[in-house]
């Protein structure tokens, strides 16, 4: 009894810091209509600052605690509320959805790059020279029993401001009618900082309470929000009294079952993904309303051709081709990443783009199609290709079938629960057995992963596995164009545009979801299996969800539904990683960039994709300049193949050459715009279309 009731304090005391926390979800949820992902990394940050002025610099403990949490929290998210989220309110709840995601992912990579992550950081708990005081049997140290009075405090105050006071009432209104709100003498962007001023010195209040007893890491500081999500989801992202009695059960949960689970080499995982499971499981059982503020901004979803898309393709494949001749090995093992990783990314252009649904697992599902390569390909085989993309598949359609239930910001909460589930638990599984057959993971380890085989020739070297896997992109590209051109792609995009106009109309909402997580899944898992070959040795941390966050980040700055994301998102996320070999003490500012992207997604909502097609098709137009640029580019690779120029006067001087011969094509097509009409033929080439604009011309006359 004594250590039942001990491990209940424990629980108790982890309880609290979820409350606190979950409490700040809560609020910033119901004021501002906005999920905040990066709500844990925020609190993350405060702990890191008070060591810093703590144990770094010798500050009272007093003073440093007034400082983080009455200037710097504030601080901190007065300036989210005004530089991040509010020129996103407007849009539609994705995009503040991949706003907060990218302010987590900035943040870890920001907090890594200031604290090294290879150095101990402890920090002293309160009152650490007072003697524990008993209650019953157990023991109670001050920490803990600070921790439950500061929850309490905590919810005392919420629940006046939100139900007492105008503050909170103008808060509450805020997401629900901006413009009444204005109409009633209120201020819309006075309430959302507000919001966010008190959510995050929650947080930082949450992040300070449990550093003491965590490691000081800034994932690992950031990643228990997975609990204080779960604990918000009791509440149904609405209920502070709820929310805390998701907290007691979450914390509780922990407790017990580090003192109660049978020690095996099955079950200490699960321990840590317990708060992903029982999150998954609040998802899935608690009706959930109406989310807050929901709107829905839809963009259209470009119709590409099959000539383009071939044209596009080749030159997938011809770039995997000069990659491969013109880059030494060590460069090469640094780049060609760049189309495996962009299959993975290209697995969101129908999963997100054209079916509208997030999800946080793809790289874990990547993770999935590179264990199964790597047991079963071990001799190349081909078949075990189709085989990691076949149970890649059958995983996403596992997701897909719970999930159905699920949309929007509990869509992402799901998914980044599974992900968490895989990489804390499913991957530190030891080899099992299950009827008979024998399953092996990460062999709580490093994987072996062989190159293919192809026409009986072994395809192991650098240069060969970067074709291939340019080709498997373009192969991939081509089969999302079909897919948009076809009649299942139509169905997707309805399903996008409204889930209940499409069942009414007679579709099959089950068969669509679980079809598009499985396809995307299949497409995950070949660019998971591809990313194994060219690591040649593969371990759970390159597939979990913070390694994942960038990819998705990535993937929709470029835009969710253009075919050419694929390899715009493995060159965006790969590309940096080239200049380490050349300026090493850029490694900090490379891992903060994807973060930086995703920020900046409120000044180009549809993506860098389009936007980019646009601003190039005068050059891919011109019937001059394109050849002549092609021309230029051949002499310059032939000149590199000769040995000489190296690789990066390649690449440098083929983009500025490009980049020369667009502001050529832009200067010709500007010229022929201003031909008049009478000089069509003679000062500028005739072209096909002209006849029927002088036709409709002389028909208005």
């Amino acid at each position: 009894m004594e250590q039942f009731l001990t491990f209940g304090i424990v629980g108790l005391s982890t309880a609290a810091v979820y409350a606190v926390v979950g409490s700040g979800l809560v609020l910033t949820y119901v004021t501002t209509g906005v999920f905040n992902f990066a709500h844990g990394a925020a609190g993350m940050l405060a702990a890191f600052a008070y060591w810093q002025l703590t144990e770094g610099w010798g500050w009272p403990v007093p003073v440093a605690l007034a400082v983080v949490l009455l200037v710097l929290a504030p601080a901190f998210g007065a300036a989210v509320e005004r530089f991040l989220l509010r020129p996103v309110q407007d849009l539609g709840e994705a995009e503040r959805l991949v706003m907060t995601v990218a302010l987590l992912s900035g943040l870890i990579a920001a907090a890594r790059w200031v604290w090294d992550p290879n150095v101990a950081r402890p920090l002293p708990t309160f009152f650490a020279d007072r003697r524990p005081f008993h209650v019953g049997p157990a023991t109670v140290t001050w920490h803990q029993a600070l921790t439950m009075l500061v929850a309490v405090a905590a919810a005392a105050v919420l629940w006046f401001l939100l139900n007492r006071t105008r503050t909170g009432a103008e808060m509450r209104a805020t997401v629900d009618d901006r413009a009444l709100v204005r109409l009633n003498g209120g201020d819309p962007a006075r309430a959302g900082r507000a919001a966010w001023v008190l959510g995050t010195q929650l947080a930082a209040i949450g992040g300070i309470l449990i550093a003491p007893t965590v490691a000081l890491d800034a994932a690992q500081l950031s990643l228990l929000i997975v609990s204080a999500y779960t604990a918000a989801v009791f509440g149904r992202l609405r209920s502070l009294p709820l929310t805390f009695a998701g907290a007691v059960v979450v914390g509780c949960l922990e407790s017990y079952l580090t003192g109660y689970l049978p020690q095996n080499a099955f079950l200490p995982g699960l321990r840590l993904a317990a708060p992903a499971l029982l999150l998954f499981a609040a998802l899935l059982v608690f009706p959930h309303r109406r989310l807050r503020g929901r709107d829905r901004r839809l963009a259209r979803v470009p119709l590409p051709t099959m000539r383009g898309t071939a044209v596009f393709a080749a030159a997938t494949v011809l770039l995997g081709v000069v990659l491969a001749s013109v880059l030494d090995v060590p460069d090469l093992v640094a780049v060609a990443p760049v189309f495996s990783l962009g299959v993975v990314a290209l697995s969101y252009v129908p999963l997100a783009g054209y079916a509208g649904q997030i999800s946080l697992c793809q790289l874990s599902v990547a993770g999935i199609g590179a264990v199964v390569w790597a047991h079963l390909g071990a001799d190349g085989s081909p078949w075990a290709l189709a085989a990691a993309v076949a149970v890649s598949a059958v995983a996403g359609a596992l997701i897909a079938v719970p999930a159905l239930r699920l949309s929007g910001v509990y869509l992402a909460l799901g998914t980044a629960a599974f992900a968490v589930v895989l990489d804390r638990w499913i991957f530190t599984l030891p080899t099992f057995e299950v009827l008979g057959v024998r399953i092996a993971l990460f062999e709580q380890g490093s994987v072996e992963v062989a190159g293919p085989s192809l026409l009986g020739r072994a395809l192991d070297g650098e240069a060969e596995l970067t074709v291939f896997a340019a080709a498997c992109l373009a192969l991939a590209s081509l089969g999302v164009a079909a897919l948009r051109r076809g009649r299942f792609g139509r169905r997707l995009i309805a399903l996008r545009d409204s889930e209940a106009a499409y069942a009414t109309l007679g579709g099959n909402l089950l068969f669509a979801r679980v079809a598009v997580f499985a396809l995307a899944a299949g497409i995950a898992g070949l660019g998971g299996a591809l990313y194994g070959m060219q690591q040649r040795s593969i371990t759970p941390e390159q597939f979990n969800l913070v390694a994942g966050l960038p990819l998705f980040l990535v993937a929709v700055v470029g835009g969710l539904g253009a075919v050419g994301n694929g390899l715009f998102a493995g060159t965006a996320l790969v590309a940096p990683n080239a200049l380490l070999g050349l300026a090493p003490w850029v490694q900090n500012l490379v891992a903060l960039l994807p973060g930086l992207a995703g920020m900046g997604l409120g000044h180009n909502p549809d993506g860098i994709v389009p936007r980019f097609r646009t601003r190039w098709e005068t050059l891919t137009a011109d019937r001059t300049v394109l050849p002549a640029l092609l021309c230029t580019l051949a002499v310059a690779w032939v000149l590199r193949l000769a040995g000489v120029i190296n690789g990066w006067t390649l690449f440098g001087g083929a983009l500025i050459v490009a980049l020369l011969f667009r502001a050529l094509a832009s200067a010709r097509a500007a010229r022929e715009a201003d031909v008049p009409v009478e000089w069509w033929g003679v000062r500028r080439a005739w072209r096909p279309e002209d006849g029927e604009v002088l036709a409709r011309g002389v028909a208005r006359g």
